[in-house]
């Protein structure tokens, strides 16, 4: 940091975004980004509102926010629409957190959490995994400050039902619960129909997995009206136009174009599968996954070896250098053929080193 930064970014630890290299061309399975193009419709809607980007876009998105309503089942007015739902979740750290209030999420989780935290001077209390990777939701009764939870988890890819979620709504009256959505089409349970059952629940959702929009910048929250107002309220104090007017139109499309979502979501789920018993007829560990990727080790090799040894052969996965998970790697859900070329690589990987 500079001689000029306040105090407050001291110590502070940027998130680390996934490599986005440019020297060559790879296959990219390191950032969970769909592999199939946004839909058709989308991108139609997008080059159309090109003309009109002379104009501030509507700060309350009504269009977006009354198409995304009907198909989420809720009023527009439980709709926040963001730039990504990283935005969301900030405006969540922002509004609920503070001194006296810190944020509760696991120790292994999206690593954006810790970083809001800090970058907001919230407090945190970091509860640690189970020894499998699961959330015990008993951890999270009562818990005393902002619950942040993603469903399914990152990097794990491990999801809480429902009815687990309930349970931590339901031991947490006083205090707010936000569920990160991020990667819940790919096969977890939605907690969208929950948000008038209680009043403490926020979710976040994001338009850049399963709806191959992560170059748009669009997410959302949903909750009662009564939370949508409170995350509004740091909106309109911070950026109004949150939301470019091209990402705006893309998401009409996307959220339009219903069977192309479901046509995607559905192959990579069964690619997702095939991977799954590709890697673990090779010796390795996969925790079970219900997002668009999975978390997998070889007692045979590090995770940073993995990694390395892979992006040699043109492959890019995430490996993450914390302890507990330092021998696993998270590896993207890509098309059937870079699936295919990725197994192969990993075979013979494993030859080498042995």
């Amino acid at each position: 940091m500079s001689k000029f930064t306040g105090k407050r970014l001291n110590g502070i630890t940027p998130y680390v975004a996934g490599e986005q290299p440019q020297d060559k061309q790879y296959i990219k399975l390191n950032t969970n980004e769909s592999p199939f193009p946004p839909s058709p419709f989308a991108q139609r809607l997008a080059r159309e509102s090109a003309g009109d980007m002379l104009l501030y876009p509507d700060p309350e998105y009504s269009t977006l926010c009354n198409i995304a309503a009907e198909k989420l089942s809720v009023k527009a007015s439980e709709i926040l629409f963001t730039n990504g739902s990283d935005e969301a979740l900030n405006f969540a750290f922002i509004a609920f957190c503070g001194y006296d209030t810190p944020a509760v999420f696991p120790d292994i989780t999206y690593g954006f959490y810790p970083v809001f935290a800090a970058l907001n001077g919230v407090p945190k209390k970091v509860i640690p995994l189970k020894d499998d990777f699961t959330i015990d939701v008993k951890d999270y009764f009562n818990a005393g400050g902002t619950v942040f939870i993603a469903n399914p988890n990152a990097p794990t890819g491990i999801a809480l039902k429902k009815s687990d979620i309930e349970k931590i709504l339901i031991n947490n009256p006083e205090n707010v619960v936000v569920i990160d959505e991020a990667y819940v089409d790919f096969g977890a349970e939605s907690c969208v129909s929950l948000i008038n059952k209680y009043d403490n629940l926020i979710i976040t959702q994001t338009f850049s997995k399963s709806r191959s929009m992560a170059g748009a910048r669009l997410g959302l929250a949903i909750a009662n009206e009564s939370l949508i107002n409170d995350l509004k309220t740091v909106k309109f104090s911070t950026n109004p136009y949150n939301v470019s007017r091209m990402s705006a139109a893309a998401g009409i499309g996307a959220i339009t174009d219903e069977e192309y979502f479901k046509t995607n979501c559905a192959a990579i789920i069964k690619t997702r599968a095939a991977f799954t018993d590709g890697l673990k007829s090779l010796g390795f560990t996969v925790l079970p996954s219900t997002a668009n990727f999975v978390f997998a080790k070889n007692g045979n090799l590090s995770g940073e070896k993995l990694y390395s040894e892979l992006k040699t052969r043109g492959i890019l996965v995430r490996y993450f250098n914390i302890p507990r998970i330092k021998d696993f790697v998270r590896i993207t859900i890509g098309d059937n053929k870079d699936m295919e070329k990725t197994l192969g690589a990993i075979s013979e990987i494993l030859k080498v080193i042995k």
